[in-house]
């Protein structure tokens, strides 16, 4: 079995390195394609063009957006219909799982997808998918434009198990890494554990052995390093919501990521709870959780959803994240602390507010920031560039959204660019370029 699957990817690398750069005549297969063939067909290396621009050799003094790339739509080759968009009734007034609707003002009419919503002047409403390339790479295009340095490709453990979401997210991956090496913006891949059951770690490790050496992702110029070594996230470690997995199985898969003689070496990033350190409030009483810790390089606590207003921003400033930074910094590990613009979910779970979490026109996000730069905090990931699900995007959204039974949240009149050219100035103050204000910028 794994003979003939190392022959016929031998036979797709060389024939795609006569091919030359991974382009729009990628054939990427088709949605039935057995695991095997997905292997062969889609984890390829890059030989395409790369221009210089954000240092890929380090995270300090970087704003890095989460990229969920989850998206499907119908007639988009993924085979996955109207995915992460589409409630139990299809995707529908009434039936879908996002809460802001994306504005493809600028975008092609093949990065278009025709929905059953309608606009209050009856126009047909679309959407994006996130396996088409034209779609990634503009917005790889809009993070060099407003500064923002790069994304963590999130991908999810449960997803890449099985032959179709392996594709999606193979597919995904490549465009993030062509739109990172085309706008010299940078990447770096996240595992997100959710949904995994106890015993299946190995095959996260699996995936991981295929990525650096089908893929050579490790490889790739735009690649994020740091500490000399390349760096892989492994998010949800620790949360005491019930996960079936076990911390020793995380410990297992940090060791790997750090010592495996063919893919180890890396850099490991922890998404963990915001209780990491105290083992409280949402992490697991559990000593081996510092055991876990300890053994990675950067810390990053999850906070969306822990605070919902200005005064909780410094509260958790004030609770958090300064002992945190305090205990990395005597500890050696570097810390990534989490900002997040606003929550809403309330088409995904109907029990919940709509706009549960408010924006404050852009005051809630840059509070965050202003806080985190007094502490001394020297990089950020930002939640989420594309995150429309659970409203904490900050790529562009329309004023406009589709009307009727679903209902959904706005920028509030501002600019559908509003939030990129906010989190590109945020950066600028993290790295000194601009002063520290707690005026928010270009305020009106």
């Amino acid at each position: 079995m794994h003979f003939k699957l190392n022959v016929a990817a031998v036979g797709w690398l060389v024939l795609w390195a006569c091919l030359g750069s991974v382009d729009a005549a990628q054939d990427w297969g088709t949605p039935d394609m057995s695991r095997e063939e997905v292997i062969a067909r889609t984890m390829i290396p890059y030989r395409g063009p790369s221009n210089k621009g954000v240092d890929t050799r380090t995270m300090k003094g970087k704003v890095l957006c989460g990229y969920q790339g989850w998206f499907a739509a119908e007639g988009d080759g993924s085979g996955r219909g109207f995915y992460h968009w589409q409630g139990r009734r299809g995707f529908q007034p009434g039936s879908c799982t996002i809460d802001m609707w994306p504005d493809l003002s600028e975008m092609d009419a093949d990065e278009r997808y025709p929905t059953a919503f309608r606009h209050a002047d009856g126009r047909v409403a679309e959407v994006f998918s996130s396996f088409n390339r034209k779609t990634v790479l503009r917005h790889f295009a809009w993070m060099k434009e407003y500064g923002i340095d790069g994304v963590f490709v999130q991908r999810f453990a449960v997803e890449v198990f099985q032959p179709r979401g392996l594709r999606h997210f193979n597919v995904v991956l490549n465009h993030c890494r062509e739109g990172a090496n085309l706008h010299g913006r940078t990447y770096a891949v996240m595992y997100d554990l959710s949904g995994m059951r106890t015993g299946q770690m190995q095959r996260v490790m699996e995936d991981w052995r295929l990525l650096v050496q089908r893929m050579q992702i490790t490889r790739d110029p735009a690649y994020l390093h740091h500490g000399g070594k390349p760096v892989v996230a492994v998010w949800g470690l620790g949360f005491n919501d019930g996960r079936r997995y076990t911390l020793a199985e995380g410990l297992e898969l940090i060791r790997f990521l750090k010592s495996d003689p063919a893919a180890g070496g890396c850099t490991v990033l922890l998404g963990v709870p915001t209780g990491w350190r105290t083992l409280d409030q949402d992490c697991v009483n559990d000593p081996l959780m510092h055991e876990v810790i300890r053994a990675g390089d950067i810390i990053s606590p999850w906070t969306v959803g822990r605070y919902a207003d200005l005064g909780g921003v410094q509260r958790h400033a004030a609770r958090r994240w300064r002992p945190d930074l305090e205990w990395c910094r005597t500890q050696g590990k570097e810390y990534l602390p989490v900002v997040f613009p606003g929550f809403s979910w309330h088409n995904m779970r109907t029990n919940s507010p709509l706009n549960q979490i408010p924006r404050q026109g852009g005051r809630f996000l840059w509070a965050q920031y202003v806080e985190l730069k007094k502490a001394g905090a020297e990089m950020v990931y930002q939640a989420m560039f594309d995150e429309v699900d659970e409203g904490t995007a900050i790529f562009k959204v329309t004023n406009d959204p589709p009307v009727g039974a679903s209902p959904f949240v706005t920028y509030e009149g501002l600019p559908s660019d509003f939030y990129m050219r906010l989190v590109g100035t945020a950066a600028r103050m993290l790295r000194g370029e601009v002063p520290l204000t707690e005026k928010l910028p270009f305020e009106r």
